[in-house]
């Protein structure tokens, strides 16, 4: 039975920012992959209608995921209408277990966007409740009992909001799959514009690769990098798991000294 990677983030075109390579990798690696933004992409335009953008995010998200061969999962709320709340929690609980990730990739629990950080703790406490008997789905959906691994990206930029850089304990080398991973983004049409106007990006796709080659630098071994950083693992997985490595071992390293910081007693 083929393991299972899901990927969640807050918006769409935000997974192939700084997931898309290693969801390729795994994908090679014989995993299913699925795909979800927890929002629509209501926001992600200065020209277009709400229902109009809705409909062209959804369309170029699809096409996408499509591309790597994804699951794609419906959107749930609008932008800036991702918050911690009962509803939208039940709703990605019932996804999570009708997903059964063996990996969770998730977006930093700390990044330059409130909607972004909001989307890991929804994701994080779905996949906390996936085997809680009392905790009702939207739609109901039985529990199931499995373990489940929680990685970490980087945040944008590499840096947390208050500019302060940051490591990845997990660098999986992209180098081979970054201009996939550059088709994947192109398929969101719709930003490239909005964001030079927005966020001053310059060139929406260069900006990815940018990132990506920052990382590499940061692996100190790759030229194009993804990092990731395990999330604990109590009421997750085992203290030792860790499904992404074993996966993707002679594309990825560990930060060791990363590992021994989070490990050194106060």
């Amino acid at each position: 039975m083929a393991k299972t990677a899901f990927a969640v983030a807050a918006h769409p075109d935000d997974i192939e920012m700084v997931m898309a390579g290693t969801l390729l990798l795994l994908a090679d690696r014989g995993f299913e992959i699925h795909y979800l933004n927890v929002a629509n992409g209501s926001m992600g335009t200065q020209t277009h209608s709400r229902e109009e953008i809705i409909e062209i995010r959804r369309a170029e998200a699809r096409s996408a995921a499509r591309s790597i061969g994804a699951v794609y999962h419906e959107s749930l709320v609008d932008d800036l209408d991702i918050f911690y709340r009962s509803e939208t929690t039940r709703q990605l609980c019932a996804i999570m277990r009708e997903v059964a990730p063996d990996i969770l990739l998730v977006q930093s629990p700390c990044d330059y966007m409130e909607d972004h950080q909001n989307a890991v703790r929804l994701a994080v406490t779905a996949a906390f409740c996936r085997g809680m008997r009392n905790m009702n789905s939207i739609p109901s959906r039985p529990p199931i009992e499995k373990e489940v691994t929680v990685y970490h990206a980087q945040p944008h930029g590499n840096r947390d909001p208050l500019r302060q850089l940051v490591r990845a304990g997990i660098y999986v080398d992209i180098s081979g799959v970054v201009a996939q991973k550059r088709e994947m983004l192109a398929c969101h049409e719709s930003q490239k514009s909005w964001l030079d106007v927005s966020q001053g990006m310059d060139s929406y796709l260069t900006t990815m690769e940018d990132l990506s080659r920052e990382t590499g630098e940061l692996s100190g071994r790759y030229r194009y990098a993804e990092g990731w950083r395990r999330r604990n693992h109590l009421g997750f997985c085992g203290p030792d798991a860790d499904p992404l490595s074993e996966a993707l071992g002679d594309v990825s390293h560990i930060d060791e000294k990363y590992e021994r910081a989070l490990d050194r007693p106060e």
